[in-house]
């Protein structure tokens, strides 16, 4: 008999992406997108038995930077290995284009400060075949890879080009720099940009501990190049504010573009470990802003923000230790062999550390620093961080730290949690994600390569809140919606992220009883032999894109569908 489509999924669970109800029935697909739901006769070319199954649309991963990987690999994971279907890369205004040749290296200092890239991968792996953004978008756009992207014209470049050296420096623009810059924005909305984006944070630095381009630009600046995507009449404004000056000074950033530009925001929000619920007040200000006719989105990850730690990683509780630099360059087994010695141990136990990047003090955040082990459990209580571990035993963190670390023989990894732990609980998450006004994000793929990990969030979102039988709890549906349609529609994407006859085919087959997570695992697949944190899944049954199967029974099958998504601005010459 003749096949009728290209693809059937039969006998599954399908949660829609809408966030409405669950629907029992098949899933067919021809030409790359859904031809029928639910019940209808025919046959596919190719089938996949759901039953048991989940069915859902992919997701949208609507925080990554996989600026560079989608140039040098063809497969965009860790994000790919999670459900993700279309990953949104140039947050936090770093990236790689516009750019002259004379300020490459300018720009791998910045995103190896700020997204912990080696600067040896980003020489090696980069062609830098393009100078302008409309260039640049056209280079990804020839490349294969598994997934889709959608990219953000950055404002760190996009200031050093219009600026030069005083755009580096952080001089203030003139009104010549900011009419360039409006129109090189409305050129890149034009060619396919999904938006523009910026980071105000103070912890972000370039490599060599400098403040980046854009930290504490004047919020004119911003006006003038949002109004840029208002000339192409496209394109949302994505932001990492500081809140460390307080939410209601950088809140004015959000309310100041958006009146001038009259065009959607997206910022990335957490709650404090300790401090007061600030949060709820950014989400009464979200309310208004939207109630006022604007369209802001607040990105929250669905688990504790911060670092993964150990000896094999960026960080460690040692790492900026004095007496850390004499054993640095040694191997892993060489280091412990090196720690079991009174003398050294006693050192590294008494010092404090040196200057560094502040990333690194995390590591040394006792109360906030837990033990990370297989399975990896994100919201472990309080009396396991090594502060809690240090009560109970009568000695000093840094001793239970130490003890681990050789206990592990150096393979020991830490969970540093920076926010979105209030009291050591996920409730504050939990409320967040589930504000009309909030898409789960902050995934970092393809950047803090040694530090973090969390492209893994969807899974996680899953197994947590969906699977788990605790206090913090989501339905199936809503959990879907918050990872397809609403994240979708919060970055303007309307063409992805519901399953729906005539829509793009791309959807995952879930195995809901198998889903887990594995402990995060360094590879060493960069560019220049670098390595990377990756961290995988089981349960993911398939995962297509474009009505292709990229991904099955957890791993990758080879094939290469993911295009470049422009965005809504795209006029081709």
């Amino acid at each position: 008999m003749q096949a009728n489509f290209d693809l059937v999924i039969r006998g599954g669970t399908i949660a829609d992406g809408s966030g409405d109800g669950l629907i029992e029935g098949d899933l067919a697909i021809a030409g790359g997108r859904i031809a029928a739901i639910g019940t209808f006769s025919g046959r596919g070319a190719e089938e996949i038995d759901a039953r048991g199954r989940v069915v859902t649309p992919g997701f949208i991963d609507v925080h990554t930077h996989y600026d560079g990987q989608c140039i040098w690999a063809e497969e965009l994971s860790p994000s790919s290995a999670h459900g993700v279907t279309t990953a949104i890369m140039g947050n936090c205004g770093v990236g790689f284009a516009p750019c002259r040749k004379a300020d490459q290296d300018m720009l791998i200092n910045v995103m190896e400060g700020v997204e912990d890239i080696p600067g040896v991968v980003m020489t090696e792996g980069l062609s830098w075949d393009w100078e302008t953004f409309p260039e640049y978008l056209d280079t990804v756009a020839a490349g294969k890879r598994d997934i889709d992207v959608a990219a953000y014209l950055p404002h760190s470049p996009l200031r050093v080009y219009a600026m030069g050296a005083r755009g580096a420096a952080r001089e203030a623009a003139t009104q010549q720099d900011l009419a360039l810059m409006r129109r090189l924005t409305a050129e890149a909305m034009r060619a396919g940009a999904i938006g523009f984006a910026t980071s105000r944070l103070s912890i972000h630095k370039t490599a060599d501990g400098d403040a980046i381009p854009t930290f504490d630009t004047d919020i004119a600046e911003l006006e003038a190049i949002t109004r840029g995507m208002a000339d192409a009449g496209a394109g949302t404004f994505q932001v990492v504010l500081d809140a460390f000056v307080g939410w209601d000074k950088e809140y004015r950033v959000i309310e100041r573009v958006i009146a001038a530009s009259g065009r959607p925001a997206t910022f990335t929000l957490a709650s404090g470990n300790d401090a007061p619920p600030r949060w709820r007040r950014v989400l009464e200000k979200l309310e208004a802003t939207n109630a006022a006719g604007g369209v802001a989105h607040a990105q929250v990850m669905p688990r504790p923000i911060g670092l993964i730690a150990g000896l094999e990683l960026t960080v460690h509780p040692f790492v900026l230790c004095p007496s850390w630099a004499k054993i640095a360059h040694l191997s892993i087994p060489e280091q412990v062999a090196a720690m079991r010695d009174p003398a050294l141990r006693t050192a590294l136990l008494a010092e404090d550390f040196e200057p560094g990047h502040p990333f690194n003090a995390l590591a040394r955040n006792w109360r906030w620093l837990f033990p990370l082990d297989n399975p990896p459990d994100y919201a472990p209580p309080a009396h396991l961080s090594m502060a809690g571990q240090a009560e109970a035993r009568g000695c000093t963190p840094q001793e239970i730290a130490y003890e681990r670390l050789l206990e592990t023989n150096g393979q020991g990894l830490f969970l540093a949690a920076l926010g979105n732990y209030e009291n050591a609980k996920l409730d504050s998450a939990h409320e967040m994600l589930r504000h009309p006004y909030c898409v789960p994000g902050l995934g970092d793929g393809g950047a803090h390569y040694g530090a973090i990990c969390d492209a893994s969030y969807s899974t996680y979102l899953l197994t947590q809140f969906v699977k788990s039988d605790g206090p913090l709890t989501l339905g199936l549906a809503e959990a879907v919606h918050m990872l397809s349609q609403k994240a979708a529609r919060a970055v303007g994407l309307s063409d992805r992220g519901v399953l729906k006859v005539g829509a793009r085919a791309d959807c995952n087959v879930i195995d809901l009883d198998r889903l887990m997570l594995h402990l995060p695992e360094v590879v060493r697949d960069l560019p220049a032999g670098g390595r990377r944190l990756h961290q995988r899944a089981s349960g993911y049954d398939a995962t297509l894109v474009a009505g292709e199967v990229i991904r099955r029974f957890d791993q990758s099958t080879g094939a290469r569908p993911g295009k470049l998504v422009r965005g809504a601005g795209y006029h081709p010459n």
